[in-house]
């Protein structure tokens, strides 16, 4: 999603940019995804075989490991369109092995992480283990893993692949993620720039919030506190396990009839965890239109992830003129001003996070206030076109 806003923000501004996908679901003709059937059909099996070395390591979250081992013609396909910059993104899914890369040590290339990816093993976050700052060596493997060392394997095969790959500049959309680059072995010798994500505002703007509750068949007399993300509540790494808690704290206050959970991201699951307020459910939301309403209907937005490059989520809902609270982690800080446009939480800190929720809830004016500064200061800092300029000047810079 960001790689293709992106795309669409440089053609607004006059690059012809073309984008190389694994999957093309739209009929966008500069996307380029595979062609004929026999290719389409090994896309899907090698996204599949590639994950077969997950197997043989045991740790808690596999699923966050991509080994990036499968064949594939990837930088083929690049080098087709004859490109001046090549500017990678996502790689992962059978999209492109770290031995591919060297085809490309002749054009300049522009790196974004939406991730730690790039710089570690085969983790996509890493947590509390430092390996990717000292290497990743027999004697330092985190407690919690055995079995086949799947993150050191990889490791070792990006440093062979970027040992002779020097013309790489790094772009973080974070300055927590620039900061993880530049204190990296892998990554530490090379340039590293920060540019946020951007949005496009006339998309992500704020609805008015009865009309939105009335759409989305949402209360219109209850405080409603919004959660979301991909697998909103299976994945720990976006925080629910702290967020049900919170508002279990928060039940000391506000009665089950003054105040409404909203999780989108998520399905109702045949169980539903109890947090002492009534949940709605809204599902997977797939276009602009309903995730500003989604956003709109909403008093504060809930972001309690252990960690974050620099979430989509936080930004559509600030541009969305809702405010936001957030651990203070990762990218938070870059879109979150404490107590301006929302409230930064001590990290993982139940109580604390229930506090911000209060904090937001308690007086209207100040709700009202946070809101405007909100959009003004996604209008001033995350626009689409201030993002696209910043690549652009990138570009040039690297072609001349």
């Amino acid at each position: 999603m960001s790689a293709y806003r992106l795309h669409r923000g440089l053609l607004n501004v006059g690059i012809d940019s073309q984008m190389v996908v694994s999957s093309k679901a739209s009929d966008d003709y500069t996307v380029h995804g595979v062609n004929g059937n026999l290719a389409k059909l090994w896309s899907r099996v090698a996204n599949q075989l590639d994950q077969l070395p997950r197997k043989f390591l045991n740790t808690t979250n596999q699923s966050l490991h991509s080994p990036a081992w499968v064949w594939e013609n990837t930088v083929q396909r690049i080098l087709a369109l004859q490109p001046d910059v090549v500017n990678l993104h996502w790689t992962q899914n059978a999209f492109l092995r770290p031995e591919s890369l060297r085809l490309l040590r002749h054009l300049p290339v522009v790196w974004t992480l939406h991730d730690m990816w790039a710089f570690s093993g085969a983790e996509h976050y890493v947590g509390a283990d430092t390996r990717y700052k000292q290497g990743y060596t027999k004697t330092n493997r985190p407690l919690n893993e055995s079995g086949f060392d799947l993150n050191r394997w990889l490791w070792n095969r990006k440093r062979k692949a970027w040992k002779h790959f020097d013309n790489i500049t790094v772009v973080t959309p974070s300055k927590w993620l620039g900061d993880c680059a530049r204190e990296s072995v892998l990554f530490g010798q090379y340039r590293v720039q920060t540019i946020p994500y951007g949005l496009e505002l006339a998309r992500f703007k704020p609805i008015d919030k009865r009309v939105a509750r009335e759409v989305l068949n949402l209360p219109q007399d209850k405080h409603l506190l919004m959660f979301g993300a991909m697998s909103a509540t299976s994945d720990t790494r976006k925080g629910f396990q702290f967020l049900a808690p919170a508002l279990a704290s928060l039940t000391k206050a506000y009665r089950p009839d003054d105040v409404a959970l909203v999780i989108f991201g998520s399905s109702a699951p045949q169980k539903p965890v109890d947090v002492g307020f009534p949940a709605h459910y809204l599902g997977h939301l797939h276009d602009a239109i309903s995730t500003s309403l989604a956003y709109s209907a909403a008093d504060v937005f809930i972001a309690p992830s252990m960690e974050d490059n620099l979430p989509n989520t936080v930004l559509e809902s600030l541009a969305c003129g809702t405010p936001v609270v957030a651990f203070d982690i990762g990218g938070m800080p870059d879109m979150i001003l404490h107590e301006r446009n929302g409230y930064l939480a001590k990290a993982f800190d139940v109580e604390n996070l229930a506090k911000g929720i209060a904090w937001v809830l308690e007086d209207n004016e100040r709700r009202v206030h946070l809101a405007n500064f909100a959009r003004k200061r996604s209008e001033e800092g995350f626009a689409l076109e201030h993002q696209a300029r910043n690549y652009e000047t990138l570009y040039h810079s690297l072609v001349s």
